[in-house]
Formats: C-alpha cells, sequence, structure tokens
C-alpha cells in the first residue's frame, strides 16, 4: 500500500462489512483493488475480517501484482483461523507458481510457505521442487528459505521428499545470493535437527568464500557465520581462510564486521605463526574502534563484543585505550562498559594515563558512575602490583574530597588492596580513620570495621573505634553485624585487657540471645565455644593467614568465554550468556486421532453454549507478532491462540507443590464428567507456573490437553502448552506449567479472579475460576535496606495503609512464621516488641516493582493476627490478605 492509502483506515461506517462483501464481488478492477486495501487496513488496526475470506480469496485470480500481494497477506494472517476454506487458495497458488514472471512465481511459493496449514503443506511440495530448480536466480532464493519453513512445519516431509539435498546443491549455485539463503536456511533446519544437516568439507568452503565477495552484506553475515564453525585441516588453511575474509573487516555493515572478527577468531586458534597472528590483532583493531563512532546503541553492542575479545586477545586493543575514555554526552550504559574494558586494558604502560581518566570520572555528577570509577582504580592496583601505590595515592586524594559516596568507595576498594597486598599499605588507616562519622552504607561499614579488626594491633585507639560501631549493633544490617562479630574476637585476641573483655562480652550477648539472623548467632556460638575452652586455637581459627585475592578484570571461564566468543555477534555475546541460558527450543509433538490430524499448540474455535468443540488442525507453530483478531463469540474465547513452542516446558514428573500441601480442586469429578483437576500458582526459582494434578475418574482414556487463561488483572498467561501425557481410566498426572506475567491485561478493578478453559479431544471445554494467590507473584528482589523501608513507610500516605486482623491464626514461634514468609519472598526487616506481643516489618514486591511493605502484629502462642500493609497501590491489599490466609492455613 502507498502513502496515499491512508483513506483506508478511517472509515467507521457501520455497515461495513456488507459493503466490503459488495465492493470485493464488483465488476470493477479498480473497486475490488480499492476494497482489499479496505479490508487490509480494517485487519491491520485489529478488526475482525474473517467472515470476508471467500471474497477476497477470489480476488486472487488477478494479473494485477500489487492486488496479488494484498490478497497473499490476507490469506497469511486468516488461513490458521479458516484451514478448510483456504484450501480454496491453492490451485491459484499452484498456477502462481509456474507464471511467466519471476516476481509472482516467488509470491506464490514464499506465501505458501508463509501459510502454516498443514493441508496446504501436502501441495507446496511440488511447486517447490520446481522452483528450487527455477531458471531465475531470485525464485531459487526464495525457494531456499521456504525450506526452512517447512522443516519448522513438518521435518519429516522436508527429509522424505529430498528438499535438504536440493538445498546442499544450491550451494554450488553460481549466484551469490542463491548460496547465502541457502546456507541461511541449512543453518537454521541444523540449529532445529538432532542430526547433521550441514558440514562444511573442501569443496564447500571454496564455494562459500567465492560467494562471500560477491551477496550482499545480510548474504556475508549468513555465510561468515557457518564458515566460523567450520575447522581447518590445518594452520596453512586456517591462513588461507583468514586471508579470504579479512577484507571483509573494512565493511560498512557492523554486523559483516563482527561476524568477520568472529570467524578469524576462531581460525587463530589453529594458527602458529605468532607473526600471523600479530598481524591479525593490528588488522582488527581499526574495525573495531571504528564501530565506537557509531551512535550509542551499536557502541554499547560492540563494546560488549570488544569486552569478550579483549579477554581472549587483549593485544588487538592494547594500544587503543583512548578510544575508550569515556566523553562527556555518552550515555551511562556506554561509560559503564567503557570502564570494564580499560580496566582490562590498563597495563603498567598506560596506567598513568587511565588513573587521570579514572580521577577524573570520580568527579562527575552521576554517582553510580563515579562509584564504578572509585572501584575502577581499587581493581587496576589488585591488577597492576607495580602501579598499586599509585592507584592508593589517587584514592586518598578522593577521599579528601569529603564527598561521601566517594569516601565509602574508596573505602570498599582499600579494603580489597589490603587483602592483595597483606602488610605493605597499613600507614594509610589513620586516614581512613578520619572518615568513620560519615559512613552510612553497609558494605563501607564492613569493610572499615574488617580493616580496624585485621589491624588492631596497630590501631592504638582500635577499642574506642569499634566500640562508636556497637552502639548500635542490634539495628545494625547482618553484613555489619558479622563483621563486627569477628572484628571484636580478632581485637579480643590482639589485645586481651579489660575493655575488649568487655566488649566481645556484650557483643556475643547480643549476637546468641537478641538476634534472629541464624548466621550470625552459629558464627557467635561457635567464637563463644573457642574463647571458653581454647583460646590457642581460637587464635589460630581466628587470626589465621587468608588466601590472597586475585585480580577479577578476566572473570569469565576459559570455557564459557569460548562459547561466548562462538557465539560473537548476537544477543549472547550482549548478556555474556550461552544461548541456552536464555533461548529454548520446543518441538512440539504432533498427535493424531482416528476422526482428524490434530497438533498440540493449534488454534481452537470454542462455542461455549453447546459445550462442543471441533478442532481444526493447523500448523504447531505461531508467528512472534500480533495475532488477528478472533472470531466474535457469545462469550470471551479463552482457547484463542496457543502458542507451540515459545518456553520451556517443566516435565511432568516434577512435584507440584514445594510445601508439600494438597492442591485446591478447581473442577471436580462430579462437574468434568470424571475429569478432576486440582490447581494453584506457586512460585520455584524465580519463575511463576500454574501446578496442576488431573485424575481421570472417567471409563475413557483421556488425551490432547490444551489450556488457556481468560485476561486477568496481572496479564498471567501460559507460556507454552500444557504438556500432559494420555490419562487412562483411574490414572492421574502432575504438571507445571510455566506462566508468564503482564501479557495478558484486563482492565477495571484489581481482581483475584483466574479463569481458565481446559480441553482434551475426548470431552467438551471446561470453564473453572481459581485464585490468583498474590504470594506466588513475590519476586526474589523485593528485599529493602532498613533505611529505604523506614523511608519508604513514611512517603506513602496514610490512606494507603490497610490493616485486617485475622482471629483465626496462632503463630507458635517467631523464627518458622519468619522461615514461612521468606519462602514466599516476604523478608524480614526488623522487630520490636509493643507490650507482651511481636511487631515484625517485612517486605515484598510484586510485578512492576510495587512494593509491600507489611506490619505483623501477634501475641506468641494466643490466637490473633493484626497484618496492616503500605502499597502504592492498595486496591491490591485484599489479595495480599487473602495470601496470608493461604500461607497460614493448617
Amino acid at each position: 500500500m502507498s502513502g496515499h492509502d491512508s483513506k483506508y483506515f478511517s472509515t467507521t461506517k457501520k455497515g461495513e462489512i456488507p459493503e466490503l462483501k459488495e465492493e470485493l464481488n464488483s465488476q470493477y478492477k479498480d473497486k475490488r483493488k480499492d476494497a482489499v486495501k479496505k479490508v487490509i487496513a480494517a485487519m491491520t488496526v485489529g478488526k475482525d475480517v474473517s467472515s470476508l475470506f471467500t471474497d477476497v480469496v477470489n480476488c486472487m485470480q488477478t494479473e494485477n501484482l500489487e492486488l496479488k500481494k494484498l490478497v497473499y497477506l490476507y490469506l497469511i494472517n486468516y488461513a490458521k483461523s479458516q484451514p478448510d476454506l483456504a484450501i480454496l487458495a491453492v490451485n491459484t497458488f499452484v498456477k502462481d507458481s509456474q507464471d511467466p514472471n519471476p516476481l509472482i512465481r516467488a509470491l506464490a511459493v514464499r506465501t505458501m510457505g508463509c501459510i502454516r496449514v498443514d493441508k496446504i503443506t501436502e501441495y507446496l511440495c511440488d511447486p517447490l521442487q520446481k522452483c528450487l530448480k527455477d531458471d531465475d536466480p531470485y525464485v531459487r532464493k526464495t525457494a531456499a528459505v521456504c525450506v526452512a519453513k517447512l522443516f519448522d512445519i513438518n521435518a519429516e516431509l522436508v527429509e522424505d521428499r529430498g528438499f535438504l539435498e536440493a538445498l546442499k546443491d544450491l550451494i554450488s549455485d553460481n549466484n551469490p545470493m542463491v548460496v547465502a539463503n541457502a546456507v541461511a536456511a541449512l543453518a537454521e533446519i541444523q540449529e532445529n535437527s538432532t542430526s547433521p544437516v550441514f558440514e562444511i568439507n573442501s569443496t564447500t568452503l571454496t564455494k562459500l568464500l567465492t560467494a562471500l565477495n560477491e551477496c550482499t552484506e545480510w548474504g556475508q553475515v549468513f555465510i561468515l557465520d557457518a564458515l566460523s564453525k567450520y575447522k581447518a585441516t590445518d594452520p596453512r588453511e586456517a591462513e588461507n581462510i583468514v586471508e579470504r575474509v579479512t577484507p571483509r573487516l573494512q565493511h560498512a555493515n557492523c554486523a559483516v564486521v563482527l561476524s568477520a572478527v568472529k570467524m578469524i577468531l576462531q581460525q587463530m586458534e589453529l594458527i602458529t605463526s605468532t607473526d600471523v597472528i600479530r598481524n591479525l590483532c593490528k588488522k582488527m583493531a581499526p574495525p573495531l574502534v571504528t564501530l565506537l563512532s557509531a551512535e550509542p546503541e551499536i557502541q554499547y553492542v560492540a563494546l560488549r563484543n570488544i569486552n569478550l575479545i579483549v579477554q581472549k586477545r587483549p593485544t588487538i586493543l592494547a594500544h587503543e585505550i583512548k578510544v575508550f575514555f569515556c566523553k562527556y554526552n555518552d550515555p551511562i550504559y556506554v561509560k559503564m562498559e567503557k570502564l570494564e574494558i580499560m580496566i582490562k586494558l590498563a597495563s603498567d604502560r598506560n596506567i598513568d594515563q587511565v588513573l587521570l581518566e579514572f580521577k577524573e570520572y570520580a568527579t562527575e555528577v552521576d554517582v553510580d558512575f563515579v562509584r564504578k570509577a572509585v572501584r575502577a582504580i581499587g581493581r587496576c592496583a589488585i591488577k597492576l602490583e607495580r602501579a598499586a601505590e599509585r592507584c592508593i595515592s589517587v584514592l586518598l586524594e578522593l577521599i579528601k574530597i569529603k564527598v561521601n559516596y566517594v569516601v565509602q568507595e574508596a573505602i570498599i576498594v582499600i579494603k580489597d588492596i589490603f587483602r592483595r597486598y597483606p602488610n605493605t599499605y597499613e600507614s594509610i588507616i589513620a586516614t581512613l580513620c578520619e572518615s568513620l562519622d560519615t559512613l552510612d552504607e553497609p558494605e563501607a561499614k564492613a569493610s572499615m570495621i574488617w580493616i580496624i579488626g585485621e589491624y588492631a594491633e596497630r590501631i592504638d585507639n582500635a577499642d574506642e573505634l569499634l566500640e562508636s560501631f556497637l552502639e548500635n549493633f542490634p539495628e545494625e544490617p547482618a553484613q555489619v553485624q558479622l563483621q563486627l562479630l569477628t572484628a571484636t574476637v580478632k581485637l579480643f585476641l590482639k589485645k586481651p585487657t579489660e575493655r575488649p573483655q568487655l566488649m566481645i562480652q556484650v557483643v556475643l550477648q547480643n549476637a546468641t540471645v537478641e538476634t534472629d539472623n541464624p548466621d550470625l548467632r552459629d558464627r557467635a556460638f561457635i567464637y563463644w565455644r573457642l574463647l571458653s575452652t581454647d583460646p590457642e586455637a581460637a587464635k589460630d581459627v581466628v587470626l589465621a593467614e587468608k588466601p590472597v585475592i586475585t585480580d577479577d578484570s578476566n572473570q569469565l571461564e576459559p570455557s564459557l568465554l569460548d562459547e561466548l566468543l562462538a557465539n560473537i555477534s548476537t544477543l549472547s555475546s550482549v548478556y555474556h550468556k550461552p544461548p541456552e541460558a536464555f533461548v529454548t527450543r520446543l518441538k512440539t509433538s504432533v498427535q493424531k486421532t482416528e476422526d482428524d490430524d490434530y497438533v498440540e499448540g493449534s488454534e481452537i474455535s470454542v462455542n461455549p453454549n453447546d459445550g462442543a468443540t471441533s478442532p481444526q488442525a493447523t500448523s504447531s507453530y505461531v508467528p512472534q507478532q500480533a495475532p488477528a483478531a478472533a472470531a466474535p463469540a457469545p462469550v470471551p474465547d479463552l482457547l484463542g491462540d496457543l502458542m507451540g513452542d515459545s518456553a520451556a516446558i517443566v516435565p511432568v514428573d516434577e512435584p507440584v507443590t514445594p510445601s508439600g500441601r494438597p492442591l485446591p480442586v478447581v473442577l471436580p469429578a462430579s462437574s468434568g464428567q470424571g475429569l478432576q483437576i486440582s490447581a494453584q500458582l506457586t512460585r520455584q526459582d524465580g519463575q511463576v507456573f500454574y501446578s496442576m494434578l488431573l485424575e481421570n475418574n472417567s471409563q475413557s482414556v483421556l488425551d490432547g490437553f490444551m489450556i488457556q487463561f481468560n485476561k486477568n488483572s496481572f496479564g498471567l498467561a501460559a507460556v507454552g502448552p500444557l504438556q500432559v501425557p494420555p490419562l487412562q481410566p483411574g490414572s492421574s498426572a502432575r504438571t507445571m506449567l510455566p506462566m508468564v506475567l503482564l501479557q495478558n491485561m484486563s482492565t477495571g478493578p484489581t481482581s483475584s479472579l483466574l479463569q481458565v478453559a481446559v480441553k482434551n479431544n475426548q470431552q467438551p471445554v471446561w470453564y473453572f475460576t481459581d485464585k490468583i494467590v498474590l504470594h506466588a507473584l513475590f519476586s526474589e528482589d523485593g528485599r529493602m535496606e532498613r533505611g529505604t523501608f523506614l523511608e519508604t513507610w513514611r512517603s506513602l500516605p496514610d490512606s494507603n495503609e490497610v490493616q485486617k486482623e485475622f482471629t483465626g491464626i496462632t503463630i507458635t514461634s517467631v523464627e518458622s512464621t519468619l522461615d514461612l514468609l521468606a519462602a514466599s519472598n516476604m523478608f524480614f526487616i526488623a522487630k520490636r516488641k509493643n507490650g507482651n506481643q511481636d511487631v515484625l516489618y517485612l517486605s515484598a514486591k510484586v510485578p512492576r516493582d510495587v512494593p509491600f511493605l507489611i506490619e505483623l502484629t501477634a501475641m506468641v502462642g494466643q490466637p490473633g493476627l493484626k497484618c496492616a500493609v503500605k502499597t502504592p497501590t492498595p486496591e491490591i491489599a485484599p489479595l495480599f490478605f487473602e495470601a496470608v490466609e493461604i500461607l497460614f492455613m493448617p
């Protein structure tokens, strides 16, 4: 559609569908063309125009290429929901695949590949075989990609009809773009196949290298990625390959450059000549530097890749450290990444330049960047022994500026420097002690306390300094308490005088009696036992020589680094994670019944009024794009568009609930014709699951289970098909269905209602209602620091606080209660006494980073629990109270 076609999006006529139907059947070509444009416009904005399917298909018989493209676009969108009617278009497709115009031939075979309907797939094979041997290269290259699409729909068909061999033959094609598309298709098929499909040999290698110079930039990327997996037989062959690929480093496209770098790095592993490696390193530096002159987003991707490259081959950019100096207008994410690379490239030769830069960065206005810069100075000191003194001098200069967060970060890194170089730089401790009053962050406090305890014998007033920290011992975070405990024990062992004796008694008393932290309590008991039974053994344990810490700038494991380097220019190299850590490929299995072909993950049309369904065979793959609007139904169609291969599925034999508590029945056998379903939302390892137990009390085998969730307040939706084996009469199956949040949002007030529809091949659709248990949505990052908790509580108005009293709940133990709540990601903040009642403060967080500040008041052993919750969204509070009732249910 051209730029003048916006008028087709603006019509608001009430009788639009009948009018369009009339226009589509008009005898005038121009009128039919305008009508199809209106249909495409309506489809684009989400209107349901599936009822016009037959009328649009009738417009396929045309010589007008633009109209044909529009009709094909409509078919791609609606063929899945109208598979029986889509057969009407097959004859036209077959005819178009033999059209004299190569554009029409290619368009026909491409569209047939995009229509993922099994019935049409059968008719695709013959035209596709002809197009793979077509005289026109445009048709051949389109057909090559279509083979990969067909493999995704039906792998067995591709193998049986010899399409893989035809694809391999195309690698010898005289057109470079056909070669590139054949390589891309084979590579994609190989990713989804367990058997070897595409293996490059010496003959294939020559053909690919020849095509490399002539195809388009994305064709070059495909070929380079394929070549990067090839292992040369000897160093000479590796050198020859690299020589042929090196010109790609000068390409204007960043993806081509990175793919060439990846391929060269892989072959360099086999090259033994140091001169060749040195020359290659010199050649790779300029293109990598050039990437840093692009826009910030590309800079960031380039920096993440460079970060990996310099860990493997630091000599490539050893002389280019200046290009990583931060500019004033760099976005923060670019600055942070540049800092990381500067640390990795820092050496005795350039450390003075680097320290000047870091010192400058430490006076910037962005607090996070300043902290990172100060920490970078410390990491350089740990990495370069000869430069450690200069690094410490810079840190001391920064401390004198008296900026609070700079001082605290400097103390943290100086503690690490002391660990790296024991008994070397202790003369600066006096300067550090001048800044004690400014410390308010747990890590900085803990670091300073460690320094005082470690060098207590050299600090005259070490006991006074530690005593100043001990005044607020019960309120300090666990990290500070642990360091205070250890430092006080060190002080006592080094200076066993009266004052340290009193201090150690107070600390041990607080740490064993007044605390709820098991780590702190256990450590205190160990120290107490050691000190009371064998003080010399205590010295051996507490004052033992510590292992020297090492440089962490190259923190990736060699095997992981090699894997990431093999994935340069992909998301893997940006995330610094192997592909399997964030990509799951799932092949759905085809289940066939006697009456019809049924693919798990297919679309089903549901009519809840008559309780019956008619499954229609479609592809198990759903394109990752906005689905077209479903056909109107009397009630919401809960089984609209089931995704076939979007996420990992937990095996059915995994435990259903961590607590072992039986799942509540949501569909009793009396209502489900013998099928009973028990289910509840749960959370495991940071992922929300729908735990289900399905029991077959009927007399027949039940299989082909599917599930769909209606729109709800938290946008909960399944991220994959329901994996349940066929249920024999009298048997049951457990499963954990992974869920995604914020995908299926409903409007209106917040509700705990979760409407679910379940379908199998033998029974009608069963609708039931479950409850969203809020504690299953609490995230693992909901812990707040005490100061943040108090500040947030004060900042929220009193109207945001909601209270409820539970007369039937009895708390038997504070510790067991905290453990129970912690298991649901409600984190303990503080505890206080209010008469004979215990008051507990906890924090939690739900999706979209909405915090929950919780106050629980109860008398241990007595019925009654008062719960107050403060949150920016108080309308969710009733759901929280429901969660409390479920958690404390006996």
